[in-house]
């Protein structure tokens, strides 16, 4: 069925690859978020992502909002961003207050204004453990609280909420997602550190979906011993 949507696309290999599904399905159009975080390089992947599917894409400014944010090691530099698997708890520092609700409430807005019908987030399976806003009853709770706020039918959507990584870097692959033009380190650096938990993540997902990872790392190794210390 025909369907106008907004996808949440930070410019990572998740919401890259959901991007490309959902565009084979409908028409879309893509929104991100500058918060100030340090990996700000993600944004210009999103702008590519849009460019390659030629869509429209559009940011929003948080970054007022995102200074008073604090604790994350995502947008406070006083805050290292650990290294390490991406279910330690450790991962816990790069939690930035609220994030999700924030941007999907965003995003609902949009999804108003232009007449779309569904909000897309690439939530996916791995994220639960850390991250409180990429769980289904997160989800669930958002669209009740959607229907109450908006007396409208727009809801948000997670179809790859239990969905493992591994999967996502396969799906992407039989789409054609150009994995060289998303980005997931969360340092911030000119590559992927190879060390951070989504670093980490990434490479664990290419090696379980014996998918090709084009990814420069400065450390590719460091993933196994960090997969292996999980």
């Amino acid at each position: 069925m025909y369907k106008s949507s907004v996808v949440i696309c930070s410019g990572g290999m998740d919401s890259v690859t959901l991007a490309y599904e959902e565009a084979r399905r409908g028409k879309i159009q893509l929104l991100s978020f500058d918060y100030g975080q340090r990996h700000k390089k993600e944004l210009e992947c999103a702008r590519m992502c849009a460019e390659d599917l030629n869509v429209p894409w559009e940011v929003v400014d948080l970054t007022s909002l995102g200074r008073l944010l604090h604790g994350s090691s995502l947008s406070d530099r006083r805050v290292d961003v650990p290294d390490g698997h991406y279910s330690a708890q450790s991962m816990k520092l790069t939690i930035v207050p609220n994030r999700n609700s924030i941007m999907l409430n965003c995003a609902v807005g949009v999804a108003i204004g232009t007449g779309a019908e569904v909000v897309y987030t690439a939530v996916h399976s791995g994220d639960r453990a850390i991250y409180p806003d990429c769980r289904e009853e997160f989800v669930r709770a958002l669209n009740q609280l959607i229907r109450v706020a908006t007396e409208t039918s727009v809801r948000v959507e997670a179809p790859f909420v239990n969905v493992t990584k591994a999967d996502i870097a396969s799906i992407g692959n039989r789409l054609g997602v150009d994995w060289t033009r998303t980005w997931s380190c969360y340092k911030g650096g000119e590559i992927h550190c190879g060390r951070c938990g989504t670093c980490t993540e990434r490479q664990e997902a290419f090696h379980l979906a014996g998918v090709e990872d084009p990814t420069p790392y400065e450390d590719a190794e460091f993933w196994k011993t960090a997969e292996a210390n999980a």
